[in-house]
């Protein structure tokens, strides 16, 4: 057992500015530990030294193709077929055809995720069953994006999914994979897009993309979007901006300074409780009501911000060496204040009836309980690495190294009411969604709770050696140290809560450990490669930015991934195909120890792991047909140990919650005529429980979309038309209620590219 002590790393985190700074004068750097911005194909127009030019073949331009061929997601910029790991990449081709504005709506045309409708409004994502922590392993331009917020793909030209376990490439986390949004960078070209969307809801959007060559080497581009819905009374209001100007652009010394602001200010649907078909049922079914159905408060609110300053340097030597720094400074803030929907009391409803499907009707009473989440965080990031090619050893080297530093400041609000002020919520009925009730949430005062600061360093060295005309092995090894210092400044602890930490005092935790990556690839052809691989990942006990007298004493969670799998490409290179099985393991998952005196003794005595098969296809069929589609089946997966007080009550040899058996998607276009084309889409996946229920499972569906678009002389009209069946389904999960998906939604975009 750990003794708990105040850390001891100091990361020199003020003088970052000058650090990076000093990188680019000197020539002296640490190496980057995550993946940085990626670079666009030059334009035919940019004036390139040849000793830096490139190799590989650019990516077909991601705003006419939903297939990709290169990544950054795996360190320095790798064609795809180098990477011995599951990769999904929704392209901007893909992000407009079907209006994907938030990082959920992306990640649903990737297979294999799920959705936790938690009790904080944020909704945790699983990929292969495994957490994909909002607060850990998404990512932008491969820097951690630690905060829960509502993420908008208005500044994106791309989104990949690395899938398994990566700690090696990103530090902490990753233990179902990882999710980078790629930021759209300035290119030395001129172009400008203006597109506006309307549709159900009183929906309204638009959005601005401006690029600007202002020098042979150098360009400015702007992106910005306004967003508005009323939608039944789940309100839409968000606005953002992201100018970014580069320049040295693919010379030896190139430059990049950025910044990015999202401000949102929308309702939140915290969900519908979950229905009883008849009296005593152990089962639970959906309440059979519109998706569109709002039943919260007019004055609840998912408000947030997020601030974000980027400098980024990179050198390329004349041996095509190259070195890339960055230093992003980040500020979020977020205020959430929801209602969880609930069946009222038997004694409360129609005929003193308990509620049931046979006793559900338009005046059933809901009741509006209170959520509430306030909180702030900054970040200081700053992640160099080096990579370069030589011959030696034993073969080609294709070899990346690097450092990263970080520090986290969280901080955490309670809301109190003056003595004597109660702000109590009416109840609603089944009948009456939207009713515009609301309270005034400006009577609460807000007052700093608790607070949680965190300091990372990661180091890693990763070589890609070619051995043979068609074999490659990689093998990478990462060092991480991870601090955390955890105050209760004014929460009175649970009488029932043996862990709590006492008010006016701290504790802390440092953790250091290595994460391992291995790969195997055969690559007998160009339009052919094969993979096996194996990854770890850990999970520390301050991830969620929280320590108790318990979990504060126990070592990090670990998962490893082994992978075999390929990819393959049509003779003409605009096809696709992406086939992978894997199984992935928690082998020491963090539990209450059950048979200890002690109620606040944890222990790594849980496993669980899953396994499957998984398939992308993503190019063009034909000249005039395109498609994209992922698929994955976990047939495999299971809880292997736990003890009896294991987390949300999950048990030995049930299969976990959020791990549904099937899940996938497919997207597909034809172009009928020059300017005419047509698209159709499916999303479906099986039943599925949420996590810590055996009794029941939210229904399996399938939804259909629909899209057609008109386009000549740079301006292109298009309609999409999203579950054309209106078909009601559970979209994300919890053991208390559900989120539904969207209902039947008609939009209609009209595009200017000038």
């Amino acid at each position: 057992m750990k003794t708990l002590t105040k850390p001891t790393l100091c990361l020199p985190i003020l003088p970052l500015g000058a650090i990076a700074l000093g990188f680019g004068l000197t020539g002296t750097a640490w190496a980057q530990a995550s993946v940085p911005a990626p670079a666009p194909a030059p334009a035919a127009s940019e004036s390139l030294m040849p000793v830096v030019r490139a190799k590989a073949t650019a990516d077909p331009t991601a705003r006419d193709s939903v297939q990709a061929t290169t990544t950054r997601i795996g360190k320095a910029q790798q064609e795809l077929r180098d990477v011995p790991q599951s990769v999904t990449v929704v392209t901007e081709k893909l992000i407009d055809d079907r209006n994907l504005d938030t990082l959920k709506d992306a990640l649903k045309n990737t297979a294999g995720i799920s959705f936790l409708a938690a009790e904080g409004g944020e909704e945790d994502i699983r990929l292969r069953g495994f957490s994909l922590q909002g607060t850990g392993d998404i990512f932008v331009d491969g820097i951690r994006d630690p905060a829960f917020y509502d993420r908008d793909s208005f500044n994106w030209d791309r989104l990949e999914v690395l899938r398994g376990s990566a700690s090696m490439l990103f530090g902490r986390g990753s233990t179902g994979g990882a999710a980078n949004q790629v930021s759209k960078l300035p290119r030395t070209v001129d172009s400008q897009e203006l597109a506006l969307t309307l549709g159900a809801g009183r929906y309204q959007r638009l959005t601005g993309d401006f690029n600007l060559k202002t020098g042979n080497n150098a360009a400015l581009r702007v992106n910005a979007m306004v967003n508005r819905a009323d939608n039944s009374g789940e309100t839409i209001d968000k606005k953002g901006i992201a100018p970014a100007f580069r320049w040295g652009i693919g010379t030896a010394h190139e430059f990049l300074l950025s910044a990015y602001w999202l401000d949102n200010a929308n309702n939140i649907h915290y969900g519908m409780p979950w229905l009883a078909p008849s009296p005593g049922a152990t089962d639970r079914v959906l309440v059979p009501v519109s998706a569109k159905n709002f039943y919260g408060m007019a004055s609840d609110q998912n408000k947030g911000s997020v601030k974000l300053g980027t400098f980024g340097y990179t050198h390329r030597f004349a041996d095509r060496s190259e070195w890339r720094t960055t230093l992003r400074l980040g500020q979020y803030e977020r205020d959430l204040r929801a209602s969880a929907i609930r069946f009222a009391a038997a004694n409360l409803q129609p005929g003193a009836q308990a509620v049931t499907l046979a006793t559900l009707s338009p005046s059933t009473v809901l009741t509006r309980g209170t959520n509430i989440k306030v909180q702030d965080m900054d970040t200081r990031y700053l992640q160099s690495d080096y990579s370069t090619r030589f011959q030696g050893l034993g073969g080609r080297h294709d070899v990346q190294a690097g450092v990263d530093l970080g520090q986290e400041d969280f901080n955490n609000y309670g809301l109190t009411l003056p003595v004597g002020v109660a702000l109590t919520k009416p109840s609603t009925r089944i009948g009456t969604p939207d009713d515009g009730a609301r309270v005034d949430e400006s009577l609460r005062s807000k007052t700093i709770n608790r607070s949680f600061d965190a300091k990372s360093v990661g180091v890693y060295v990763q070589d890609l050696l070619q051995v043979a005309p068609a074999w490659k092995l990689l093998a990478g090894l990462r060092w991480d140290r991870f601090e955390g210092e955890y105050r209760n400044l004014s929460i009175p602890a649970a009488a029932n809560n043996a862990c709590a930490v006492p008010v006016a005092a701290s504790i802390s935790r440092s953790d250091a450990l290595t994460s391992q990556r291995l790969g195997l690839l055969y690559q007998p052809t160009p339009l052919a490669s094969y993979h096996f691989s194996y990854g770890t990942s850990f999970n520390t006990a301050g991830d969620a930015y929280q320590y108790d007298a318990g979990n504060a004493q126990v070592d990090p969670e670990s998962s490893r991934n082994f992978e075999i799998g390929a990819k393959l490409d049509s003779a003409d290179g605009r096809l696709s195909t992406r086939v992978a099985v894997f199984h992935s393991t928690k082998f020491n998952e963090r539990n209450r120890d059950a048979e200890s005196v002690n109620a606040c003794n944890y222990v790594l005595s849980g496993a669980r792991h899953a396994a499957g098969l998984e398939l992308d296809v993503a190019g063009r069929i034909t000249p005039a047909w395109e498609v994209f589609a992922s698929l994955s089946y976990i047939p495999d997966a299971e809880v292997d140990r736990a003890s009896a007080a294991a987390a949300a009550g999950e048990t030995v040899g049930s299969r976990p919650g959020l791990t549904p058996r099937f899940s996938g998607t497919l997207w597909t276009t034809y172009q009928l005529t020059q300017k005419f084309r047509v698209g159709a889409g499916l999303n479906a996946r099986s039943s599925d429980a949420p996590q810590g229920i055996t009794t029941f499972k939210a229904p399996s569906f399938v939804t259909a979309d629909l899209m057609v678009e008109y386009a000549w002389d740079g301006l292109a009209l298009k309609a999409n038309l999203t579950n054309i069946a209106d078909k009601l389904y559970a979209d994300g999960l919890y053991r208390g209620h559900y989120t539904p998906g969207k209902p039947r939604t008609l939009q209609l975009t009209a595009t200017y590219r000038f």
